[in-house]
């Protein structure tokens, strides 16, 4: 008999959203470092009483979380007032993917019965290793990029493990804000179980336990419903590619199959992915990541749903192989990671075009910066995330300058107030979204004065020997790049996967980002949205002609006459994908 009718089902839904959202509130007002506080990476979960995700973030690359902390620590033998924490990639098998991202993780208690977990996770600035922020292209290793937490229990019946803390904090170059940052995610996940306590208190911990499972049950049902409207019995492959590790390997494939057997079985193989890198850009992926991803695209757009381990118990099977870019062995360094991670994303995305799903095009992978050195006697850390263009979906454009889900781009005004550089510029990317009927979207230009008198510059941009592709017809986006003090004797082009760039007082980061694939032929856009493209900065006179075949007159006006000529020239057919020139197979 279920014990959670549907409308109690709905509001616990609604009320465990909302002890989440608080949880996240808590972070981002109480946290230290810009990272959390400002680009707002952190993330909160609420599991059932045996460690099985039921309410996400929207997220798609979470794995098992509580199991790592299991295998240590049985849950029966934990009791009120206990918190855990790691950050061990490779003993969470690609939980945590790379070694700056901590969780915290508590279980809650009502009438002395265990109901849930709740998790506290966030990307924290410096953690030890090579270079200040703890991530870095030179990194060849994961001792490289500092200190490695196994699953510890940081507090015990409300009693702080002191020792463990201290090893911590004495790791990191900027302890204080280590030592805040530690003390927000201990906030939230203290207010997490007070929540889910009262949940408790008011449903009933038999409700809950059933509307958890319930939640659970309906992302599969759902998830596997949406596989089988996609994806014929068969095999439907895709391969991607990033650009480089920055130590000579490149380009690096990704290649995915996904199988639907006769009984319904959902297989996705991964074994065919290039080997692991010497680099950074090794994405210990676990195997609960694609399910999960998959089930993000599915229902992302659906209010009522929720993020959960449904996604991956819809897929039945998950096949890595070990030594690959996908399941590299240790130690190999993972710091930069989330290029590979962003490109298996767009990776899962081709699959389902190729099967004949309504797939956006890729977007690009977001770009990091790290500027390190010395101002006024005082080290500093800039770390900068800034956002990209995504893809454009078969119904609207893609989405211009977005960094990663819920996270933003630094203001302008923090970032001068808090660092020694000055923003010269800042804005679109001009002609970076690919060419459509629906425009991939457009990347970031900013251009940074540096005020130090000196300083190291690591930069990560991928997307430029394989910029991401369009789609039925739509072309692919352009890339991004980074050059010191552009249009003067001086300016030198930076490599995209690099580090130890030096920079002086008065020198100039120009930064542009790349933009996302477009979808659909270029001809087909209305000549209007063109025009407003060229009016509101997106696409420039001379990319709407090249591009669109779109004449405009000099005062921004539609010239009908030589757009119909342009227009009704032979065009370029489209095959399926298009990346510098179509194919329907993307080499």
């Amino acid at each position: 008999m279920t014990r959670c009718d549907p409308v109690t089902l709905e509001i616990l839904r609604g009320a465990i959203r909302a002890a989440q959202a608080e949880m996240e509130a808590l972070i981002e007002r109480t946290a230290m470092s810009a990272f959390i506080r400002e680009k707002k990476d952190f993330y909160t979960a609420v599991f059932d009483a045996d460690g099985v995700m039921a309410v996400g973030s929207n997220v798609p690359v979470f794995g098992d979380v509580c199991g790592p902390v299991f295998r240590d620590f049985p849950p029966d033998a934990m009791g009120p007032g206990d918190v855990y924490w790691y950050n061990d990639c490779y003993g969470s098998r690609g939980a945590v993917s790379h070694s700056n991202d901590q969780v915290f993780i508590a279980p809650v208690f009502h009438g002395g019965r265990r109901v849930a977990f709740v998790m506290g996770w966030a990307h924290f600035a410096d953690i030890g290793g090579l270079r200040p922020g703890s991530i870095s292209p030179d990194a060849t290793e994961i001792f490289h990029e500092g200190v490695i937490i196994p699953p510890t229990r940081l507090i015990e019946a409300g009693r702080m493990n002191e020792a463990a803390m201290a090893i911590f904090l004495r790791n990191s170059r900027w302890p204080r804000a280590a030592q805040g940052d530690t003390r927000a995610m201990l906030a939230s996940v203290a207010l997490g179980v007070t929540r889910m306590a009262e949940v408790a208190a008011r449903f009933g911990a038999e409700v809950l336990a059933d509307g958890l499972q319930q939640l659970l049950t309906r992302t599969e049902a759902q998830v596997r419903a949406r596989l089988r409207e996609v994806f014929a019995v068969g095999t439907h492959r895709f391969t991607d590619r990033i650009d480089t590790d920055g130590h000579g390997s490149g380009p690096i494939a990704l290649r995915l199959a996904l199988t639907r057997t006769e009984d319904d079985r959902f297989i996705l193989d991964a074994s065919e992915t290039d080997d692991q890198s010497p680099g950074p850009v090794n994405f210990l992926m676990n195997p609960d990541v694609p399910g999960m991803a998959l089930g993000l695209f599915f229902l992302g757009g659906d209010p009522a749903q929720v993020t959960n381990a449904g996604g991956p118990r819809a897929l039945d099977e998950v096949r890595l192989r070990e030594g690959s870019l996908l399941q590299p062995r240790f130690p190999a360094a993972l710091g930069m990671r989330g290029l590979t991670m962003m490109r298996f994303l767009a990776t899962l995305n081709g699959l389902v075009a190729v099967a004949g799903g309504e797939a956006p095009a890729a977007h690009a992978a977001y770009v990091i910066i790290l500027l390190r050195g010395t101002a006024a006697g005082r080290p500093f850390l800039m770390s900068d995330g800034i956002g990209v263009g995504y893809g454009a979906r078969p119904f609207a454009d893609g989405t211009d300058a977005v960094y990663f889900v819920a996270q933003e781009n630094y203001p302008v005004e923090f970032l001068e107030g808090e660092y020694p550089i000055r923003l010269r510029r800042y804005g679109v990317h001009r002609d970076s979204g690919g060419p459509g009927r629906f425009r991939g979207g457009c990347g970031i230009v900013r251009e940074y004065e540096v005020m130090a008198e000196e300083a190291v510059l690591a930069v990560r941009v991928d997307g430029v020997t394989c910029p991401p592709w369009g789609v039925a017809g739509g072309q692919s986006g352009r890339p991004g790049r980074a050059v010191v003090n552009p249009g003067t004797a001086r300016e030198r082009l930076l490599a995209p996967l690099s580090d130890g760039n030096r920079l002086v007082r008065g020198d100039v980061l120009l930064l542009e980002t790349g933009g996302g694939g477009g979808h659909g032929h270029p001809f087909d856009r209305p000549a209007g949205a063109v025009r407003d493209d060229v009016a509101d900065g997106f696409v420039s006179a001379e990319a709407a002609a090249r591009d669109y075949g779109v004449v405009l007159s000099a005062d921004g006006t539609l010239d009908l006459a030589a757009t119909d000529a342009l227009r009704g020239g032979s065009r370029v057919v489209g095959a399926a994908f298009h990346r510098g020139e179509y194919a329907d197979v993307l080499g």
